[in-house]
Formats: structure tokens, C-alpha cells, sequence
């Protein structure tokens, strides 16, 4: 069961109490007799309570905020008021905990919610389930509040301003990750093609949490130490959207931070707390990442200009010495050129030596090398083989060098080459493994 349909249980059975002491007492004064027996307090108490509840279970009061205190409990208390009266409320940590905007003392709201009485001591409050500032004249004048506060410390002195390093190690940018703000900014960044790290710390840029969160990015970005400039920023919107950038928390962790805050909040138009601390106001995210390139951009503008003054003293000194040499007297001109001449000729002849000697070298090297290489094969070719007693027998009818006897048959005529000459002769006779195969009959010798 929800919890509205549990107060309305409440009321209901409030209600029915109530209705049974009125008819156990009577009204009691309706004819100006009195009742037969008198009300307790407590029994009044509960009257008046089960009728009011029950009339008033949800209602749009506005107010201005007095006497407010934020509990430890989380909870909210503080009253209303306007011209002649005031109205105590409490407002529960599970409650207020969605509020998108920070109550204070003199802020104009508009909340809702059920009137509740408190029997012990007969008062009665408004229990606030939701609330929210009485249009922007409210937020205009926390605005103010807040403005001349932190003016007063000399957060937005211009001395406090840190400059923007002209060649950072990598930025930080604290955003939205799903915003418009981040592709507008990243688009930037690869436009200008300057290889800039960039590390994103998503985070809400408006709700409840929003401010809390948006300080804590900064915080951390300057413990990680990663980052040599913070980009804080975010689309445009309304004066309630923008609302976190004018939180008192986001502007002192800008105003402590160590390392250089871009304040890039919503438009050209739009103008924040976090713009008057930052140490940068740009208009929109996009000025935001190129403000950021900008010195990289000058660093590099200024080293092309030096460069090109570095080659223009260079050309002037190369003139200069032309018009030395040319100045000079034409003996002391060509002694030089003797001398330069003559050490070039000497160079080149130790070059003439160098190409002449050592093809010459090399040749015999490669002429010895072959010659031992012919003593060490001689012993292995043919030559000295049929030296030493043995030869090569060929097929006569074709040259055929034969290497076994299963090759020829009985009656082929073979040819022999011995160390010196050469055979004709005849198969007779075939051993093959062992076995013998004579001559066939009637053949001729």
C-alpha cells in the first residue's frame, strides 16, 4: 500500500474517532447550553485533528522561508510566512532530498503538501512533500545573496586569477557525458589537430545532487594531478536548469582549486556564480576548448616566426661572406683555390690507387683459391680413376654408360675405355648375382 493511501487511512479512522466523540458529548454549544459532559483537552485534540487532516490532505501554500534549519537528521525545518501570519513546516530527508535548489531564509517558495496536527501540544504544521521556488525573482535574489557574499571574501578578485598554461600535458573537462557541451568541445579539439589529451569526469549538471557532484569533479581533478587545465560547463538552459553553477559549494571548489577553471555555463547570454570565480568566462563550451588550443596555437605561431627569422639571419650571413670572398685580392683568392685544389687531386689519386690495387688483389686471392680447389678434386675425376686400373663401359649402339650387368644382354656389343685406348668386344657371357647365362646357339663369334 502507498503511503498516501495509508494517510488517507489514517484520516479516515481519525475521522471516526472524532465523529464518536462528538456524538458521545454532543456539539455542545450549538444552542449555547453546555454539554452534558465536558471535552478533555486530548479528546478536542483529536477533534480538531481528524477534521482538519482530513480537509486539508494537500494544499499549495505560498511564503517566505524564516527561521530555517537543516538538521542533522536530514530532515527540514522552518516556517512561512507573508505579511501578517506564519506557518510552521517540516520537510523529511526522504523528501527534500529531491529538491533541485538549496531553501534559505528569505526565499520566496511555493510547497505543498497536508496539514498535520500535533495533539500533544495542540499546534499543527504543514508537512511538505514537494516544494519549489516562487519564480525566478527567488533565484534572482539567492543569486544576489550569494554574489555579494563571495565579492565580499574576494573570490572574484582579478588577481586571483590563474593564467591558462599555453602548452598543457592534458585538459579536464567536467560535464555531462551525454551532453552537447562534450561533442561540442571534442569537436574542437580534433578541428585544431594539436593531439590534446582530454579526460572526461562525467557528472549531473542539474538536480538535486548536481552541485555536489560538479565540486567534487574539480576536487579530485586536481588530486589526480593529471590534468594542467578543468573545463567546468554545460548547455544552455533556464536560470532553474543553470542552478547548480550558482551553488556556493561549486563556487569555492573553483576558487580552491590549484590548477586553471574554464567556467563555460549555457550561452552568450547566461551568466553564473561559477563565472565570477572561475579564472576563465567564456560564453559557450565551444569558446571554452578554444580558449584552451589558443596557446598552443600562439606557441606555434611563434616558433613558425622564429623559424623563419632564424633562416633569414642565415641567408644574411651566407651573403656576408660572399661579399667578404668576393672583397678579397685576387692572389690571396687563388692560393686558395691551389690549396683546395691540390688537396682534392691528392684524395682523388689515393681513390685512383684504391680502384686499381685491389681488383688486382682480389683476382689473385680468387686465382689461388680455385687452384687448391682443383688439387683437392683431381684425385676424384675420371682421368685418375682409369689410371688406376679401372674403366667405363658403354653400349655401343648408343653410348650408354652400363653400370650393371642385368643391363646387356649375351651377343651385345659393348665398348670399353681403359687409362690409355679404348675396346670393342662382346657379351658372351652374363653373371647376374651369381648366375650365369652362356652364349645362345647359332649365334656367330
Amino acid at each position: 500500500m502507498s503511503n498516501v493511501s495509508i494517510k488517507l487511512k489514517d484520516m479516515v479512522m481519525d475521522e471516526q474517532r472524532a465523529t464518536h466523540v462528538r456524538h458521545s458529548f454532543g456539539d455542545g454549544g450549538s444552542n449555547g447550553q453546555r454539554n452534558s459532559k465536558p471535552l478533555t483537552v486530548s479528546e478536542l485534540n483529536l477533534l480538531v485533528k481528524g477534521s482538519v487532516e482530513l480537509a486539508f490532505p494537500q494544499i499549495w501554500v505560498e511564503g517566505e522561508i524564516s527561521n530555517f534549519k537543516h538538521h542533522v537528521s536530514g530532515h527540514m525545518y522552518f516556517t512561512l510566512k507573508d505579511e501578517r501570519c506564519q506557518l510552521r513546516c517540516v520537510m523529511f530527508r526522504g523528501v527534500n532530498s529531491r529538491l533541485v535548489f538549496t531553501p534559505a531564509d528569505g526565499m520566496n517558495v511555493r510547497a505543498c503538501g497536508g496539514v498535520t496536527i500535533y495533539e500533544v501540544q495542540g499546534s499543527y504544521q504543514l508537512n511538505i512533500r514537494e516544494m519549489e521556488p516562487a519564480g525566478a525573482g527567488a533565484l534572482r535574489l539567492a543569486f544576489e545573496k550569494l554574489k555579494r557574499k563571495l565579492d565580499g571574501e574576494g573570490l572574484f578578485a582579478v588577481e586571483r586569477k590563474q593564467p591558462l598554461p599555453s602548452l598543457p600535458r592534458a585538459v579536464g573537462v567536467v560535464t555531462s557525458p551525454g551532453g552537447a557541451a562534450i561533442r561540442d568541445m571534442l569537436r574542437v579539439f580534433e578541428l585544431r589537430r594539436l593531439g590534446l589529451p582530454v579526460l572526461l569526469y562525467g557528472v549531473p549538471v542539474q538536480g538535486r545532487d548536481a552541485a555536489q557532484k560538479i565540486a567534487g569533479a574539480i576536487e579530485t581533478l586536481n588530486e589526480l594531478g593529471e590534468v594542467d587545465v578543468v573545463i567546468v560547463g554545460r548547455g544552455g538552459g533556464s536560470l532553474e536548469d543553470l542552478w547548480s553553477f550558482n551553488e556556493e559549494i561549486v563556487a569555492r571548489a573553483i576558487a580552491a582549486s590549484r590548477i586553471p577553471v574554464v567556467s563555460a555555463v549555457g550561452h552568450e547570454i547566461d551568466f553564473t556564480i561559477s563565472d565570477m570565480v572561475a579564472d576563465l568566462r567564456v560564453p559557450t563550451p565551444t569558446a571554452a576548448a578554444e580558449a584552451v588550443c589558443d596557446g598552443m596555437e600562439e606557441l606555434r605561431l611563434e616558433l613558425r616566426q622564429r623559424k623563419g627569422r632564424l633562416r633569414d639571419v642565415l641567408v644574411h650571413l651566407v651573403q656576408l661572406a660572399r661579399a667578404r670572398l668576393l672583397a678579397a685580392r685576387p692572389e690571396r683568392l687563388r692560393q686558395v683555390w691551389d690549396n683546395y685544389c691540390q688537396s682534392r687531386y691528392r684524395e682523388l689519386d689515393g681513390l685512383l690507387e684504391r680502384l686499381i690495387v685491389a681488383p688486382v688483389s682480389l683476382l689473385k686471392e680468387k686465382t689461388h683459391r680455385l687452384a687448391e680447389l682443383r688439387a683437392r678434386l683431381a684425385p676424384l675425376g675420371p682421368a685418375d680413376v682409369l689410371r688406376r686400373g679401372y674403366s667405363i663401359t658403354t653400349r655401343a649402339v648408343d653410348g650408354k654408360v652400363i653400370s650393371d650387368a642385368a643391363e646387356v644382354g649375351i651377343g651385345e656389343k659393348l665398348r670399353v675405355r681403359l687409362h690409355k685406348g679404348e675396346l670393342g668386344t662382346k657379351v658372351e657371357r652374363v653373371d647376374r648375382n651369381g648366375e650365369s647365362a652362356n652364349r645362345r646357339d647359332g649365334e656367330d663369334d
